[in-house]
């Protein structure tokens, strides 16, 4: 039984938590303090679930896509949770669970944006003997970042999908990013959609802008989708450069909004639909998420 997509990647038990801490300003920005030694109390925690691979899985399912989901998870009440939730939002999940610890997150968000304290647990650890082979048949893999071990896996996964004709996108982190081409040849030769933000895609090529960062990455990876925070979104087809405005909203929190711009622009892509189409489907699943806390809850349901 052949998926419409499978999602390889990270999943995680992510945390929100709000607290009074002070408001410094240092240089152009502004920083929360939490003075050493001192006890603060949480004014609200919030408990929802994340990770790249996850995420995107429920934003193709609940856009009617027969999705599957590849990732590592514990033998924890935090992966009991993931694979409640993927169930409910009629994802298949093809990993793994082991004992160890599930991906986990504390996100500590203030005016706007966020600092986030990543625990990876097992999700770097996926290895091809993981890869259920009888189970990999698909139209489409989205790949998002793994490290480690993890990484050869996707590596993998995306030489597999060259050779059986499934076409793959992938979103790669600063992590993974700061690797540059002399890494990453082998695995961006065989991605037909690379989606990455302004850093992460300087950091990839070594470049001073974003059009000679796309000069650069378009000798590997066709398609290629560049956001920038509330800046226009670019996107080259290997021909022409496309963008798209983004509406300034005042974002409840910015969690997940990467994941939601990528699998609405890929929805778009499945569906055949213009580049600019596909900018727009994008833009409009970023900006349901940044409107309220957590990175599943209000992802949407018709673009």
């Amino acid at each position: 039984m052949a998926y419409d997509i499978i999602t390889v990647g990270g999943a995680n038990a992510d945390v929100f938590l709000k607290t009074k801490a002070e408001t410094i300003t240092h240089e152009n920005h502004r920083d929360i303090c939490y003075r050493l030694g001192e006890k603060l109390l949480i004014d609200k925690l919030t408990l929802k679930t994340g990770g790249g691979g996850s995420n995107t899985a429920v934003a193709f399912s609940r856009l009617g896509l027969k999705t599957a989901f590849l990732g590592l998870l514990g033998k924890d009440i935090y992966a009991d949770m993931i694979l409640k939730e993927l169930k409910k939002e009629k994802v298949d999940f093809i990993g793994k669970t082991k004992f160890g610890n599930t991906g986990y997150s504390i996100i500590l968000p203030s005016h706007g944006e966020r600092t986030i304290l990543v625990f990876k647990g097992l999700n770097n650890e996926l290895s091809w003997k993981d890869v259920p082979q009888n189970k990999i048949k698909a139209k489409w893999f989205y790949l998002s970042t793994l490290l480690g071990t993890g990484l050869e896996t996707i590596e993998k996964l995306a030489a597999h999908a060259k050779k059986n004709k499934i076409k793959v996108a992938a979103n790669m982190s600063i992590y993974l990013a700061k690797q540059g081409f002399k890494t990453l040849s082998p695995f961006l030769k065989n991605i037909d959609i690379l989606i990455l933000n302004k850093e992460e895609a300087i950091a990839l090529s070594h470049s001073i802008n974003i059009k000679d960062a796309i000069k650069k990455i378009s000798v590997y990876v066709k398609t290629i989708v560049i956001t920038d925070g509330f800046n226009p979104a670019l996107a080259f087809d290997g021909k022409k450069i496309y963008t798209k405005k983004i509406k300034r909203i005042n974002p409840v929190e910015k969690t997940g909004a990467g994941d939601a711009f990528a699998a609405g622009f890929i929805y778009g892509m499945i569906k055949n639909k213009p580049i600019p189409i596909c900018l727009s489907y994008g833009h409009k699943e970023a900006l349901s998420v940044m409107k309220h806390i957590g990175a599943k809850d209000d992802l949407l349901r018709n673009l």
